[in-house]
């Protein structure tokens, strides 16, 4: 679109439209299951907005209705501003901000960005103390982990440029050194907020850990170690019964820790050695995939020591994702092979493969960004920047194909009716 910014009266209509649809936001699909077992949602205000990976739910479902099945390069832009610097990471929404991380100078001087939301206005960029980035794959980045937010700070994780929190006005809170992580592909899990503290964790070859973090200082509350060598995923807390157990699923195995203490509750194995998908989690159940195609997990949390043989509800190989995370969205589970370029569906409760379908042309590793849900219907986005508009449901229905014409690593941010992307060079806004 023409000019950098909008026009001040554009802004300010915007900003009316945004505060009428808070307003009207439905409740995110599936929020309250009969069961006791699910995510943990973010408290009070940050259910309005997308405050950490994957949105309020952590699964990449949004609640409410009036967001555009359709755009293009041109087509549903409110605005497009450049980000300076790389990275991978997704963007988080605050009120009228929008949270970003980037790494300039090759990964030696990584920075949380703020934006106004209303016009995509760089407010400012808070720069973290210069160190070794180490290496990194090709496709990573040395901004790869989404921060988190909790209306106060904003959390996040540079691997080897250590943790930080960042205040709303840019200047750095805390910083902790998290030294160096031995991982060929670099780091690119994201931190997880939960009541006053911040989980992470880190597999490599030596000194890997899960750990916890106080949300105010940076201090650590606990720290325990792993002997898993590899591995980028993103932890997620959930509560099961009469206790919250936090999930980590990584190499060989899925191994779920008191929030509290760090204690190891229960491991499952059939996990592949290389995992990056984010577990979701409904149904009784935590879904969970590994490797290059498969498996996927469906385990019964709650359990003590090795539960591989008492909780492991089903085990389905076919369909399984690399590197986006499943997607949950009511009773069925949607997946993307980003190896072949093949989305799958399942019944969530059993496993039974409902459909298969093509998504574009088969590449290897053609797909970054995880899938999202809402409005009934499902979103999946591959590296080129091609998003599949398909219907929920037990049918394969292809309704659309929306063209960025420009590269997306990212996830997307939903939140009032707009979609926020990250393209490789660009912030952008998409409504009606």
């Amino acid at each position: 679109m023409s000019g950098r910014y909008l026009s001040i009266s554009l802004a300010l209509f915007l900003m009316a439209a945004i505060a009428v649809e808070v307003e009207t936001a439905g409740p995110l699909p599936g929020s309250r299951p009969p069961d006791g077992i699910h995510m943990i949602l973010p408290d009070g205000e940050a259910n309005r907005y997308w405050s950490r990976w994957r949105g309020p739910s952590g699964q990449g479902l949004a609640g409410g209705t009036g967001y555009p099945d359709s755009w293009s390069a041109t087509q549903n832009i409110l605005w497009k501003v450049e980000v300076p610097g790389r990275g991978n990471s997704s963007p988080i929404v605050w009120a009228d901000r929008i949270f970003l991380t980037t790494a300039r100078d090759g990964g030696k001087r990584p920075s949380v960005l703020c934006y106004r939301r209303s016009d995509g206005k760089l407010l400012w960029e808070s720069a973290l103390q210069a160190g070794e980035p180490g290496k990194v794959y090709w496709k990573n980045s040395h901004a790869s982990g989404t921060p988190v937010t909790d209306g106060q700070l904003v959390y996040a994780s540079f691997g080897n440029q250590g943790l930080a929190a960042v205040d709303f006005q840019g200047k750095v809170v805390w910083r902790h050194s998290l030294g160096a992580i031995r991982n060929y592909h670099g780091s690119a899990g994201s931190p997880v907020l939960y009541k006053d503290r911040i989980f992470l964790y880190e597999d490599q070859r030596q000194g890997a850990f899960a750990a916890a973090f106080d949300k105010r200082t940076g201090k650590i509350l606990w720290k325990t170690e792993r002997t898993a060598s590899v591995g980028w995923g993103t932890p997620i807390v959930i509560r099961a019964g009469d206790r919250d157990e936090l999930i980590v699923s990584s190499q060989a195995r899925v191994t779920a820790y008191d929030p509290s203490s760090g204690k190891a509750l229960w491991h499952c194995e059939g996990n592949l050695a290389e995992v990056i998908p984010t577990p979701v989690v409904g149904h009784g159940l935590v879904f969970c995939v590994s490797g290059r195609a498969g498996p996927t997990l469906a385990i019964r949390p709650g359990g003590s020591g090795d539960v591989t043989q008492t909780h492991l509800a089903w085990k389905q190989s076919k369909g399984a994702s690399f590197v986006p995370s499943p997607l949950l969205y009511d009773d069925l589970l949607y997946q993307v092979n980003d190896m072949v370029s093949v989305a799958t569906c399942y019944q969530a409760t059993t496993g039974e493969v409902l459909w298969q379908g093509r998504l574009g042309e088969p590449k290897s590793e053609g797909f970054s960004a995880s899938p999202v849900g809402v409005d009934g219907k499902v979103f999946f986005t591959n590296d080129a920047g091609e998003t599949f508009v398909l219907k929920a449901g037990n049918k394969f229905e292809l309704l659309r194909v929306n063209r960025l014409e420009a590269p997306v690593l990212a996830s997307p941010a939903l939140v009032d009716g707009r979609w926020y992307f990250r393209t490789d060079r660009h912030l952008l806004a998409i409504g009606n």
